[in-house]
């Protein structure tokens, strides 16, 4: 038996919620958590977590430690048929126009507008589907980059969820070589799945996706292939700011790096964690809560030893997130 506790919560709780929740993904059991808007009019919010057994007064409290607003709020509690949460929870979600990408679920397959470029995601326990700001930010940005005639000819993505960005960057640059890593195993295969629904092919060579479980850069195929002419990075503040060093290592001097999955009031230091390993602020997209960064690295002559960030974000945000 499956169970749901519900309670309301804010926009901002909401998005807070968006990334990795420490204090639920340490559970024995963790659970599915997902955010929705209610009621557009009135701007409610509601917080729903799927839960393999009842949950106890403990784990209700944690929950409600979770979402502020509702603190002395019940959260209600019911039972659901035995099913596929992590899926159904997200069936339903409408497609995303980002440039000239179309992202779309099973059920919009027969209305992909022409002259895009469509991306079959069906919901999965991976993040990245394009219906959050941070991934249409990303696509956004990745047209925009080509449009103003961008050619990377080798691409990184770093923490890659459902491929998504990846498939992006072959479809815009098919002779371009492309490796896409993500910390956690399962991502690679959802990825992998999703890049055959979508005719991506896998490999090593040029117009090819090539794929690792890595933290972060650390993989023999992501430094062999390094500098990269461009990286991408979605993940959240923290890791952008922790892989800092290790991201400007990899990039090529003159090369991109399209940064996202951190909020406004995280832009600064992050951009000073970056500024502080040679890359300026070339282009801001995404939304206003949510900005996509493109950054490039600055040519230097002569030697210089890499540098580690000093400009840490929050520590609430920097202990959050996976890459």
């Amino acid at each position: 038996m499956n169970w749901i506790a519900s309670l309301p919560c804010t926009r901002a709780e909401a998005e807070a919620l968006s990334g990795e929740i420490p204090a639920l993904d340490a559970l024995p059991q963790p659970p599915v958590v997902v955010t929705r808007e209610v009621d557009e009019d009135s701007g409610r919010w509601q917080l729903d977590v799927y839960l393999d057994n009842k949950p106890d007064a403990a784990l209700l409290d944690l929950l409600r430690s979770l979402v502020p607003s509702a603190r002395d709020d019940r959260p209600i509690v019911e039972p659901l048929p035995d099913a596929d949460w992590v899926t159904i929870s997200q069936q339903g979600l409408e497609p995303v126009r980002a440039g000239r990408f179309f992202v779309h679920s099973s059920s919009f397959a027969d209305r992909i507008p022409p002259g895009t470029t469509p991306f079959l995601i069906d919901a999965s326990q991976a993040f990245g589907t394009g219906g959050h700001d941070t991934t249409a930010g990303c696509l956004a940005m990745l047209d925009r980059l080509a449009r103003r005639g961008g050619n990377p000819r080798n691409i990184a993505d770093i923490g890659t969820g459902t491929g998504l960005l990846a498939f992006a960057a072959v479809a815009l640059w098919p002779r371009a070589r492309v490796i896409a890593s993500d910390i956690d195993p399962a991502s690679i295969l959802v990825t992998r799945e999703n890049a055959a629904i979508n005719g991506v092919p896998l490999g090593r060579g040029g117009g090819r996706l090539t794929l690792a479980v890595a933290p972060g850069t650390d993989h023999p195929a992501i430094r062999h292939r390094a500098p990269y002419d461009l990286v991408i990075a979605n993940i959240l503040a923290g890791p952008l700011i922790t892989l800092a060093p290790d991201i400007a290592a990899a990039t090529a001097p003159a090369g991109h790096a399209i940064l996202a999955g951190l909020i406004a009031r995280q832009m600064a230091p992050v951009l000073a964690a970056y500024r502080a390993q040679g890359f300026r602020l070339a282009a801001r997209g995404g939304s206003a809560e949510w900005p996509c960064l493109l950054l490039v690295k600055r040519r230097r002559y002569g030697w210089r030893r890499k540098e580690r960030a000093f400009h840490r974000a929050n520590p609430a945000d920097a202990s959050f997130g996976s890459w």
